[in-house]
């Protein structure tokens, strides 16, 4: 197991050794605490766009849910007939110049693997940058847009937003509770009480501090022939390679199990490149990766390769409360 995976599963299940670290993260807290304060007052300057912002991420280390969710609101925004534009970091990408505008044709390399998927999928106008107000002045420039929403971004305080909507995966929680590197917070726990919504991936129903939302399967989707297949295209108890290179790769894993099919898990790092060689498990079986994986893998895609689409449903609170924060941030679309 490598140092991150080790460590990241410290964090989650708890370990004594990471008392050693809480030096390390009374500075960071420090450090957190300051850029955040700066900004608060006004010493350091942010960006207000024109547009509202709405900012979607976390405060842990590690996959919530976030690239299922951004597809949804894209869609759901869109219903209400508003026109959205989405900017990202673009963790991993190599564009030829920043700010970046991301087309589907684009390589994941270059482009990152989840603004590709979101651009695939949605067609949405997007643009990357490390610098988020630079991706949305870019993306106004070129753009007519109602909203823009921000992949990650909660500690970028460059860019104003209007709303801040956390995820937090309900099955691990916040860990331990510390933040970095003695614990997977990016921000301490107290941060939660000033967001907007905490939404918990995974969660039953709508708990006490939040709203409940979980991943729904939707279909099979072959890499080579863009094919769509229902979820019963594989019988029950159907052994395939499980391939996820994404924050928690067990909640992939699991959904399999929930389908009925029988995973030989490869978990990958987080963000992961592949090729045909480290992608050549044997025996020889059907290989089922995550939309996220897929957009890398195309180019060199055998004929039994499958993507598991997934769709994020928020609670039907979540939905009547973000439609009055519509209303809120955008009153001149609720006038006849």
């Amino acid at each position: 197991m490598a140092l991150a995976d080790r460590l990241l599963a410290a964090w989650y299940s708890g370990h004594p050794a990471l008392a050693l670290l809480r030096p390390l993260e009374t500075l960071y807290r420090r450090v957190v605490a300051r850029k955040r304060a700066r900004f608060l007052s006004g010493e350091s300057p942010s960006y207000r766009a024109p547009v509202p912002v709405i900012v979607v991420g976390n405060i842990t280390v590690g996959g919530t849910g976030k690239t299922p969710m951004i597809l949804w609101l894209i869609e759901h925004c869109r219903r209400q007939g508003l026109k959205v534009g989405v900017v990202s970091r673009g963790y991993g990408a190599t564009p030829p110049s920043l700010p970046w505008r991301v087309e589907a044709q684009h390589a994941a390399e270059q482009a990152g693997d989840e603004p590709l998927l979101i651009v695939q999928r949605t067609g949405v106008p997007l643009m990357i940058d490390p610098d988020r107000s630079r991706a949305v002045r870019a993306l106004l420039a070129s753009e007519s847009l109602d909203l823009i929403l921000c992949d990650d971004g909660m500690q970028h305080y460059r860019l104003a937003r209007d709303l801040e909507l956390v995820l937090i995966d309900a099955a691990r929680g916040l860990g331990n509770r510390r933040c970095l590197p003695a614990g997977p917070l990016r921000e301490p726990v107290e941060r939660l009480a000033e967001v907007d919504a905490v939404l918990h991936n995974g969660a039953v129903s709508d708990p006490a501090d939040g709203f409940a939302f979980r991943l729904q399967p939707s279909a099979l989707v072959n890499l080579r022939s863009g094919e769509h297949r229902t979820l019963d295209y594989f019988p029950p108890g159907q052994a395939l390679h499980a391939v996820a290179g994404i924050g928690n790769p067990q909640r992939f894993f699991n959904t399999l199990l929930a389908l009925n099919w029988q995973p030989v898990p490869h978990p990958f790092a987080d963000h992961a490149q592949f090729s045909a060689e480290n992608l050549a498990f044997e025996p020889p079986l059907p290989l089922v990766m995550t939309e996220k994986d897929a957009v890398k893998c195309r180019a060199f895609a055998a004929a039994d390769w499958w993507y598991l689409a997934v769709d994020a449903l928020p609670s039907p609170a979540f939905v009547a409360w973000f439609d009055a924060q519509l209303a809120h941030l955008l009153p001149a679309r609720q006038q006849p």
